[in-house]
């Protein structure tokens, strides 16, 4: 798609033409460089036939997917060798013609997409660090569904309420019990690395929140946890909480020396609740589509569950 340059600002005045210094081209070049741009990139065939559709897209019934992502992979490399910094943001076709529709825009014009595009820096965007193309397509769409999942699982949690009985926010409450949780899955699970996964049915979609965290040996040693994906999968496990339905958390640890530990969770009525080593291996080993059993993984121990969900006012 377009790349975007944002236009810079700067407190300078202008130049006079007989002003000694380097030559003017020299000086758009560097002007240049201090602009980043953004690409809309479309991450499926789907959406690149969508576009087609617009003469003035530049691509026309001959060429594929593959022939777009080439010359996107050509464009971001030559930004790169300009010394251009540039974010690579999802462009969705049905989301470019409800905005054309909505400004009163042509669609089939380079400048509205140029603008469009432009908006999209506000949204699902990754930084181009010379990936290939295909990769940045993949770790594109895993940034639009993180984002889309943090957005409706803290709109479950704004729309929560208040406790009939106390008062209390439900939402707020309910996301710092997951806080809490969270630190007491991670100290439990002692030194390595561990990798935790929460799943909560919601009316419009499947929470799904992947965390991983990085435990030291040692008193007093802190986990390395990624700030985004622990405030998504704290926001997940929150959601679950609020809604008080089912949903489930599985923790796998991988430390030197020992075989891998899979332990885990169901929620239940506002509970995090701490399954059996049978029901974790039960789980492990049954596939979710068919319900036939699946062969247990070599090298692996099914452990039970732990007490992370500490009782208190309310949550008897």
């Amino acid at each position: 798609m377009n790349a975007t340059p944002d236009t810079p600002r700067t407190t300078q005045g202008t130049a006079s033409p007989t002003a000694p210094g380097p030559a003017r081209p020299a000086r758009r070049r560097d002007l240049r460089r201090e602009v980043p741009s953004t690409v809309g990139l479309l991450t499926d065939p789907g959406d690149f036939a969508a576009m087609r559709d617009y003469p003035s897209f530049g691509f026309d019934h001959h060429d594929d997917y593959t022939d777009y992502l080439r010359h996107v992979d050509v464009l971001l490399r030559s930004l790169a060798a300009q010394g251009i910094h540039t974010t690579v943001a999802l462009f969705d076709p049905e989301e470019y013609a409800h905005y054309c529709a909505e400004h009163g825009l042509d669609p089939d014009s380079a400048h509205t997409r140029t603008r469009f595009t432009a908006e999209l820096a506000a949204g699902p965007t990754l930084p181009y660090a010379g990936q290939p193309v295909e990769e940045l397509v993949a770790l594109l769409v895993d940034e639009a569904v993180r984002q889309s999942t943090w957005e409706y699982a803290t709109e479950l949690l704004t729309g929560a309420g208040a406790c009939a009985d106390c008062g209390e926010d439900i939402g707020r409450a309910s996301f710092e019990r997951a806080a809490d949780m969270l630190e007491r899955l991670v100290a439990g699970a002692g030194p390595g690395h561990h990798h935790l996964v929460c799943s909560v049915p919601a009316e419009q979609e499947q929470l799904i929140a992947v965390l991983h965290a990085e435990a030291a040996a040692g008193p007093g040693s802190r986990p390395g946890i990624d700030g985004r994906e622990g405030l998504d999968f704290v926001t997940v496990l929150a959601a679950g909480l609020a809604l008080g339905g089912a949903g489930g958390l599985v923790l796998r640890s991988t430390t030197e020396g020992f075989r891998d530990r899979v332990h885990g969770w169901r929620l239940d009525r506002g509970r995090l609740v701490a399954l059996t080593a049978a029901a974790v291996f039960d789980a492990y080993c049954t596939d979710a589509d068919t319900g036939d059993p699946v062969p247990p993984e070599p090298g692996v121990e099914y452990c039970p569950g732990y007490e992370v969900d500490v009782p208190g006012p309310h949550r008897e």
